[in-house]
Protein backbone atom coordinates (compact mmCIF):
# COMPACT_ATOMS: atom_id res chain seq x y z
CA UNK A 1 0.00 0.00 0.00
CA UNK A 2 1.40 3.08 -0.70
CA UNK A 3 1.99 5.78 1.86
CA UNK A 4 -0.93 8.02 1.13
CA UNK A 5 -3.13 4.89 0.98
CA UNK A 6 -2.07 4.14 4.55
CA UNK A 7 -2.17 7.64 5.81
CA UNK A 8 -5.48 7.52 4.22
CA UNK A 9 -6.65 4.35 6.32
CA UNK A 10 -5.15 5.01 9.78
CA UNK A 11 -7.11 8.68 9.07
CA UNK A 12 -9.99 6.47 8.95
CA UNK A 13 -9.24 3.81 11.64
CA UNK A 14 -8.36 6.76 13.98
CA UNK A 15 -12.08 8.72 13.12
CA UNK A 16 -13.60 5.93 15.41
CA UNK A 17 -11.61 7.44 18.61
CA UNK A 18 -12.14 3.65 19.67
CA UNK A 19 -7.96 3.44 20.02
CA UNK A 20 -7.50 3.03 23.56
CA UNK A 21 -11.14 3.91 24.39
CA UNK A 22 -13.64 1.59 26.08
CA UNK A 23 -15.31 -1.28 23.89
CA UNK A 24 -18.33 -0.50 22.29
CA UNK A 25 -21.10 -3.27 23.89
CA UNK A 26 -22.62 -3.83 20.35
CA UNK A 27 -19.22 -5.30 19.85
CA UNK A 28 -18.08 -7.00 21.98
CA UNK A 29 -22.05 -9.00 21.76
CA UNK A 30 -21.00 -9.33 18.44
CA UNK A 31 -18.04 -11.22 19.23
CA UNK A 32 -19.65 -13.58 21.53
CA UNK A 33 -22.24 -14.36 19.43
CA UNK A 34 -19.46 -15.34 16.12
CA UNK A 35 -17.36 -17.68 19.38
CA UNK A 36 -20.97 -18.97 19.83
CA UNK A 37 -21.46 -19.78 16.04
CA UNK A 38 -18.28 -20.98 15.40
CA UNK A 39 -17.57 -23.00 18.37
CA UNK A 40 -14.34 -21.16 19.49
CA UNK A 41 -12.97 -19.91 22.52
CA UNK A 42 -11.75 -16.17 20.79
CA UNK A 43 -13.33 -13.66 19.11
CA UNK A 44 -12.19 -10.18 18.08
CA UNK A 45 -13.41 -6.85 15.85
CA UNK A 46 -10.13 -5.84 15.37
CA UNK A 47 -8.44 -2.64 14.58
CA UNK A 48 -5.08 -1.98 13.21
CA UNK A 49 -3.21 1.34 13.72
CA UNK A 50 0.38 2.17 12.40
CA UNK A 51 2.38 0.14 15.04
CA UNK A 52 -0.17 -2.08 17.19
CA UNK A 53 -3.41 -3.41 16.91
CA UNK A 54 -6.47 -2.83 19.45
CA UNK A 55 -9.91 -4.83 19.93
CA UNK A 56 -12.62 -2.88 19.09
CA UNK A 57 -14.42 -5.85 20.22
CA UNK A 58 -13.64 -9.13 22.41
CA UNK A 59 -14.38 -12.47 23.54
CA UNK A 60 -11.55 -14.08 25.47
CA UNK A 61 -8.92 -12.56 24.40
CA UNK A 62 -6.87 -11.78 27.69
CA UNK A 63 -5.72 -8.28 26.58
CA UNK A 64 -6.88 -5.29 25.11
CA UNK A 65 -4.61 -5.10 21.91
CA UNK A 66 -0.56 -6.31 21.12
CA UNK A 67 1.72 -5.45 18.72
CA UNK A 68 2.01 -6.07 14.65
CA UNK A 69 4.98 -8.21 14.77
CA UNK A 70 2.19 -11.24 15.53
CA UNK A 71 -0.75 -10.15 14.32
CA UNK A 72 -3.45 -12.51 12.44
CA UNK A 73 -5.53 -9.60 11.63
CA UNK A 74 -2.30 -7.42 10.35
CA UNK A 75 -2.04 -10.18 7.44
CA UNK A 76 -5.87 -9.70 6.83
CA UNK A 77 -5.87 -6.35 5.99
CA UNK A 78 -2.18 -6.51 4.67
CA UNK A 79 -3.50 -9.05 1.86
CA UNK A 80 -7.30 -7.80 1.73
CA UNK A 81 -8.54 -11.71 1.77
CA UNK A 82 -9.46 -13.80 4.18
CA UNK A 83 -6.85 -15.77 6.30
CA UNK A 84 -7.59 -19.54 7.41
CA UNK A 85 -4.95 -21.09 9.62
CA UNK A 86 -6.09 -24.82 10.60
CA UNK A 87 -3.02 -25.51 12.92
CA UNK A 88 -0.52 -22.04 13.89
CA UNK A 89 2.18 -24.47 15.52
CA UNK A 90 2.42 -26.72 12.26
CA UNK A 91 2.70 -23.72 9.79
CA UNK A 92 6.21 -22.75 9.54
CA UNK A 93 5.25 -19.18 9.70
CA UNK A 94 3.64 -18.70 12.67
CA UNK A 95 4.79 -21.33 14.93
CA UNK A 96 7.20 -19.42 17.06
CA UNK A 97 4.93 -16.49 17.13
CA UNK A 98 4.83 -15.49 20.88
CA UNK A 99 1.02 -15.61 20.81
CA UNK A 100 1.23 -19.24 19.23
CA UNK A 101 3.82 -20.26 21.87
CA UNK A 102 2.59 -18.52 24.56
CA UNK A 103 -0.68 -17.05 26.00
CA UNK A 104 -3.31 -17.59 24.65
CA UNK A 105 -2.05 -20.09 22.66
CA UNK A 106 -3.70 -19.49 19.18
CA UNK A 107 -4.14 -22.92 16.77
CA UNK A 108 -6.98 -22.38 14.99
CA UNK A 109 -7.59 -18.94 13.54
CA UNK A 110 -9.81 -17.51 10.52
CA UNK A 111 -10.48 -13.73 9.85
CA UNK A 112 -11.78 -11.75 7.10
CA UNK A 113 -10.98 -7.75 6.14
CA UNK A 114 -13.27 -5.06 8.17
CA UNK A 115 -13.82 -3.13 5.19
CA UNK A 116 -15.62 0.59 6.15
CA UNK A 117 -18.38 2.63 3.96
CA UNK A 118 -15.43 4.00 2.32
CA UNK A 119 -13.51 1.11 1.40
CA UNK A 120 -10.71 1.57 4.04
CA UNK A 121 -9.46 -1.87 5.13
CA UNK A 122 -9.62 -1.06 9.13
CA UNK A 123 -8.58 -4.70 10.52
CA UNK A 124 -10.42 -7.43 10.70
CA UNK A 125 -13.40 -9.84 11.77
CA UNK A 126 -11.19 -12.84 13.23
CA UNK A 127 -12.68 -15.81 15.39
CA UNK A 128 -9.32 -18.24 16.97
CA UNK A 129 -9.11 -21.34 19.43
CA UNK A 130 -6.20 -23.02 21.33
CA UNK A 131 -7.08 -26.27 19.65
CA UNK A 132 -6.70 -27.02 15.60
CA UNK A 133 -9.92 -26.22 13.38
CA UNK A 134 -11.36 -26.72 10.26
CA UNK A 135 -14.07 -23.82 8.29
CA UNK A 136 -15.82 -24.21 4.96
CA UNK A 137 -16.92 -21.54 2.67
CA UNK A 138 -20.17 -21.56 3.81
CA UNK A 139 -18.86 -20.72 7.62
CA UNK A 140 -16.54 -17.74 6.21
CA UNK A 141 -19.03 -16.47 4.47
CA UNK A 142 -21.30 -16.13 7.38
CA UNK A 143 -18.06 -14.92 8.60
CA UNK A 144 -17.83 -12.14 6.27
CA UNK A 145 -21.36 -11.23 6.77
CA UNK A 146 -20.55 -10.70 10.90
CA UNK A 147 -17.71 -8.20 9.48
CA UNK A 148 -19.91 -6.46 7.64
CA UNK A 149 -22.49 -5.79 10.81
CA UNK A 150 -19.39 -4.71 12.39
CA UNK A 151 -18.02 -1.94 9.75
CA UNK A 152 -22.11 -0.86 9.85
CA UNK A 153 -21.60 -0.48 13.77
CA UNK A 154 -18.32 1.49 13.54
CA UNK A 155 -20.10 3.54 11.23
CA UNK A 156 -22.77 4.38 13.65
CA UNK A 157 -21.08 4.81 16.43
CA UNK A 158 -19.02 7.54 14.59
CA UNK A 159 -21.88 9.03 13.09
CA UNK A 160 -23.55 9.19 16.21
CA UNK A 161 -20.08 11.01 17.82
CA UNK A 162 -20.42 12.85 15.11
CA UNK A 163 -23.81 14.51 15.22
CA UNK A 164 -23.59 14.71 18.79
CA UNK A 165 -20.27 17.52 18.03
CA UNK A 166 -22.34 19.12 16.07
CA UNK A 167 -25.12 19.30 18.25
CA UNK A 168 -23.10 20.62 20.91
CA UNK A 169 -21.90 23.44 18.71
CA UNK A 170 -24.82 23.89 17.27
CA UNK A 171 -26.21 24.68 20.91
CA UNK A 172 -23.46 26.54 21.57
CA UNK A 173 -23.83 28.74 17.86
CA UNK A 174 -27.44 29.29 19.12
CA UNK A 175 -26.72 30.58 22.73
CA UNK A 176 -24.28 33.28 21.59
CA UNK A 177 -26.77 34.42 19.19
CA UNK A 178 -29.52 34.76 21.56
CA UNK A 179 -27.15 36.52 23.87
CA UNK A 180 -25.72 38.73 21.05
CA UNK A 181 -29.61 39.53 19.76
CA UNK A 182 -30.61 40.35 23.91
CA UNK A 183 -27.88 42.11 24.36
CA UNK A 184 -28.06 44.74 21.15
CA UNK A 185 -31.85 44.35 21.31
CA UNK A 186 -31.40 46.02 25.11
CA UNK A 187 -29.10 48.65 23.54
CA UNK A 188 -30.52 49.44 20.93
CA UNK A 189 -34.35 49.35 22.89
CA UNK A 190 -33.10 52.03 25.80
CA UNK A 191 -31.74 55.25 23.81
CA UNK A 192 -34.28 55.00 20.93
CA UNK A 193 -37.06 54.49 23.72
CA UNK A 194 -35.71 57.89 25.22
CA UNK A 195 -35.35 59.65 21.66
CA UNK A 196 -38.93 58.82 20.98
CA UNK A 197 -40.05 60.01 24.20
CA UNK A 198 -38.58 63.58 23.48
CA UNK A 199 -39.43 63.36 20.45
CA UNK A 200 -43.10 63.43 21.70
CA UNK A 201 -42.39 66.59 23.58
CA UNK A 202 -41.11 67.90 20.77
CA UNK A 203 -44.08 67.52 18.45
CA UNK A 204 -46.51 68.81 21.60
CA UNK A 205 -44.44 72.28 21.58
CA UNK A 206 -46.72 74.61 19.56
CA UNK A 207 -43.50 76.47 19.03
CA UNK A 208 -41.60 74.27 16.84
CA UNK A 209 -44.62 73.56 15.11
CA UNK A 210 -42.31 74.95 11.90
CA UNK A 211 -40.07 72.07 12.31
CA UNK A 212 -42.59 69.27 12.38
CA UNK A 213 -41.47 68.03 8.69
CA UNK A 214 -37.94 67.63 10.11
CA UNK A 215 -39.73 65.78 13.22
CA UNK A 216 -42.01 63.31 11.77
CA UNK A 217 -39.20 61.49 9.81
CA UNK A 218 -37.11 61.70 12.64
CA UNK A 219 -40.24 59.83 14.70
CA UNK A 220 -41.59 57.91 12.40
CA UNK A 221 -37.46 56.34 11.95
CA UNK A 222 -37.29 55.98 15.58
CA UNK A 223 -40.93 53.87 15.15
CA UNK A 224 -39.20 51.70 12.89
CA UNK A 225 -36.28 50.99 14.92
CA UNK A 226 -38.41 50.30 18.31
CA UNK A 227 -40.26 47.79 15.92
CA UNK A 228 -37.07 46.42 14.74
CA UNK A 229 -36.48 45.50 18.46
CA UNK A 230 -39.51 44.09 18.93
CA UNK A 231 -38.94 41.87 16.39
CA UNK A 232 -35.42 40.68 17.34
CA UNK A 233 -36.58 39.79 20.91
CA UNK A 234 -40.01 38.20 20.03
CA UNK A 235 -37.88 36.05 17.15
CA UNK A 236 -35.18 34.78 19.45
CA UNK A 237 -37.21 33.93 22.41
CA UNK A 238 -35.70 30.47 22.83
CA UNK A 239 -37.87 27.46 20.99
CA UNK A 240 -38.74 26.06 24.31
CA UNK A 241 -39.99 29.01 25.77
CA UNK A 242 -44.14 29.17 26.37
CA UNK A 243 -45.43 32.19 24.27
CA UNK A 244 -48.28 33.76 27.02
CA UNK A 245 -51.33 33.81 25.87
CA UNK A 246 -54.65 35.49 27.32
CA UNK A 247 -57.02 33.13 25.58
CA UNK A 248 -60.76 34.71 25.11
CA UNK A 249 -63.64 34.78 22.35
CA UNK A 250 -61.74 36.75 19.90
CA UNK A 251 -63.19 38.58 17.02
CA UNK A 252 -61.32 37.57 13.68
CA UNK A 253 -62.60 40.87 11.97
CA UNK A 254 -61.16 43.26 14.48
CA UNK A 255 -57.98 40.97 14.51
CA UNK A 256 -57.64 41.41 11.20
CA UNK A 257 -58.80 45.51 11.20
CA UNK A 258 -55.92 46.29 13.79
CA UNK A 259 -52.99 44.30 11.91
CA UNK A 260 -54.32 46.70 9.00
CA UNK A 261 -54.15 49.46 11.45
CA UNK A 262 -50.72 48.56 11.99
CA UNK A 263 -49.62 48.90 8.85
CA UNK A 264 -51.67 51.68 7.13
CA UNK A 265 -49.02 54.53 7.46
CA UNK A 266 -46.29 51.77 5.82
CA UNK A 267 -48.82 51.19 3.06
CA UNK A 268 -50.02 55.38 2.44
CA UNK A 269 -46.34 56.07 2.29
CA UNK A 270 -45.75 53.21 -0.82
CA UNK A 271 -48.77 53.80 -2.49
CA UNK A 272 -50.14 50.51 -1.60
CA UNK A 273 -54.02 50.08 -1.26
CA UNK A 274 -55.29 47.90 1.02
CA UNK A 275 -58.90 46.47 0.93
CA UNK A 276 -60.53 44.29 4.12
CA UNK A 277 -63.04 41.94 2.80
CA UNK A 278 -65.03 40.48 6.20
CA UNK A 279 -67.38 38.10 6.37
CA UNK A 280 -70.48 38.57 7.60
CA UNK A 281 -71.07 38.85 11.44
CA UNK A 282 -68.85 38.20 14.14
CA UNK A 283 -66.46 35.29 13.75
CA UNK A 284 -65.57 34.36 17.32
CA UNK A 285 -61.97 32.04 17.76
CA UNK A 286 -60.86 31.39 21.04
CA UNK A 287 -57.34 33.44 21.67
CA UNK A 288 -55.17 35.94 22.03
CA UNK A 289 -55.98 39.17 20.38
CA UNK A 290 -53.00 40.98 20.92
CA UNK A 291 -51.19 38.15 19.54
CA UNK A 292 -53.40 37.51 16.71
CA UNK A 293 -53.31 40.98 16.11
CA UNK A 294 -49.35 40.54 15.61
CA UNK A 295 -49.68 37.74 13.25
CA UNK A 296 -52.62 39.34 11.41
CA UNK A 297 -50.06 42.58 11.17
CA UNK A 298 -47.10 40.06 10.07
CA UNK A 299 -48.90 38.87 6.92
CA UNK A 300 -49.93 42.37 5.89
CA UNK A 301 -46.66 44.08 6.54
CA UNK A 302 -45.08 41.54 4.23
CA UNK A 303 -47.57 42.27 1.50
CA UNK A 304 -47.09 45.42 1.73
CA UNK A 305 -43.74 45.50 1.29
CA UNK A 306 -43.33 42.97 -1.27
CA UNK A 307 -45.75 44.88 -3.54
CA UNK A 308 -45.21 47.37 -6.14
CA UNK A 309 -46.37 50.97 -6.33
CA UNK A 310 -50.14 51.46 -7.17
CA UNK A 311 -50.42 47.55 -6.01
CA UNK A 312 -53.76 46.01 -4.18
CA UNK A 313 -53.17 43.82 -0.95
CA UNK A 314 -56.47 41.72 0.08
CA UNK A 315 -56.81 40.75 3.52
CA UNK A 316 -60.10 38.08 3.73
CA UNK A 317 -61.79 37.28 6.67
CA UNK A 318 -62.64 33.71 7.10
CA UNK A 319 -64.39 31.17 8.89
CA UNK A 320 -61.73 30.71 11.82
CA UNK A 321 -58.36 32.07 9.49
CA UNK A 322 -57.18 35.78 7.92
CA UNK A 323 -55.69 35.59 4.35
CA UNK A 324 -53.66 37.75 3.12
CA UNK A 325 -53.25 38.69 -1.10
CA UNK A 326 -50.62 40.18 -2.93
CA UNK A 327 -49.97 41.60 -6.46
CA UNK A 328 -46.09 41.19 -5.70
CA UNK A 329 -42.63 39.79 -6.19
CA UNK A 330 -43.92 36.82 -5.15
CA UNK A 331 -41.81 33.99 -3.97
CA UNK A 332 -39.49 31.46 -5.81
CA UNK A 333 -40.60 27.54 -5.54
CA UNK A 334 -37.26 26.82 -3.68
CA UNK A 335 -37.63 29.47 -1.24
CA UNK A 336 -41.11 28.46 -0.03
CA UNK A 337 -40.43 25.77 2.80
CA UNK A 338 -37.67 28.45 4.30
CA UNK A 339 -39.76 31.52 4.82
CA UNK A 340 -40.89 30.58 8.17
CA UNK A 341 -36.92 30.28 9.16
CA UNK A 342 -35.53 32.88 11.54
CA UNK A 343 -33.72 35.62 9.25
CA UNK A 344 -34.77 34.05 6.45
CA UNK A 345 -34.33 37.00 3.48
CA UNK A 346 -34.76 36.00 -0.05
CA UNK A 347 -33.03 36.71 -3.05
CA UNK A 348 -35.42 39.71 -3.66
CA UNK A 349 -35.14 40.87 -0.50
CA UNK A 350 -31.78 41.05 -0.29
CA UNK A 351 -31.40 42.20 -3.98
CA UNK A 352 -33.87 44.66 -3.41
CA UNK A 353 -33.33 46.27 0.06
CA UNK A 354 -36.73 45.30 1.62
CA UNK A 355 -37.12 46.41 5.02
CA UNK A 356 -36.87 44.06 7.78
CA UNK A 357 -34.41 41.38 8.99
CA UNK A 358 -36.33 38.36 8.37
CA UNK A 359 -37.93 37.32 11.13
CA UNK A 360 -41.96 38.47 11.04
CA UNK A 361 -43.14 35.07 8.96
CA UNK A 362 -41.08 33.46 11.69
CA UNK A 363 -42.97 35.47 14.46
CA UNK A 364 -46.46 34.79 13.34
CA UNK A 365 -45.88 31.09 12.56
CA UNK A 366 -44.72 30.95 16.20
CA UNK A 367 -48.06 32.85 17.72
CA UNK A 368 -50.06 30.30 15.81
CA UNK A 369 -48.52 27.58 16.56
CA UNK A 370 -49.09 28.60 20.53
CA UNK A 371 -52.75 28.69 19.29
CA UNK A 372 -52.42 25.27 18.12
CA UNK A 373 -53.19 26.83 14.55
CA UNK A 374 -50.95 27.23 11.61
CA UNK A 375 -49.54 29.83 9.07
CA UNK A 376 -49.23 28.69 5.31
CA UNK A 377 -47.58 30.98 2.56
CA UNK A 378 -48.27 29.90 -1.10
CA UNK A 379 -47.14 31.26 -4.59
CA UNK A 380 -46.71 30.80 -8.54
CA UNK A 381 -43.78 31.73 -8.45
CA UNK A 382 -41.07 35.15 -8.71
CA UNK A 383 -43.75 38.12 -9.55
CA UNK A 384 -47.10 35.78 -8.94
CA UNK A 385 -47.75 37.28 -6.03
CA UNK A 386 -48.19 35.52 -2.59
CA UNK A 387 -50.95 34.67 -0.41
CA UNK A 388 -50.53 34.11 3.44
CA UNK A 389 -53.05 32.45 5.23
CA UNK A 390 -53.23 31.57 9.39
CA UNK A 391 -55.76 29.36 10.42
CA UNK A 392 -57.37 28.78 14.01
CA UNK A 393 -58.75 25.59 14.82
CA UNK A 394 -62.80 26.07 15.20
Amino acid sequence: MSAVGEDARLAAVHSYHLLGAPRPVVLDELTRLASAVFETSISTVTLVGRERQWFAGNTGMPCDGGDLNSSFCRMVMDRRVSLVVPDALGDPEHRDWPNVVGAPHIRFYAGVPLVDEDGHVLGAMAVMDDRPGEVGDRQMDMLATMARQAAGHLSAIRNRRLLAAVGDELSRAISREEDFVAAVSHELRTPVTTIQGYLELLVDNDELAPYQRLIDPIQRNGERLVRMVDHLLAGTRPAAAPLPLLRAHTDLVAVAEAGVAAVRVTADQRDVRIEVEPAEGTLKVPGDFTRLSQAAEHLVRNAVLFSPTGARVTVRVLPGAIEVTDEGAGIPPDELPHVAERFFRGRHAREQAVPGVGLGLSIADRIMRAHNGTMSVTSAGADQGTTARITMPV
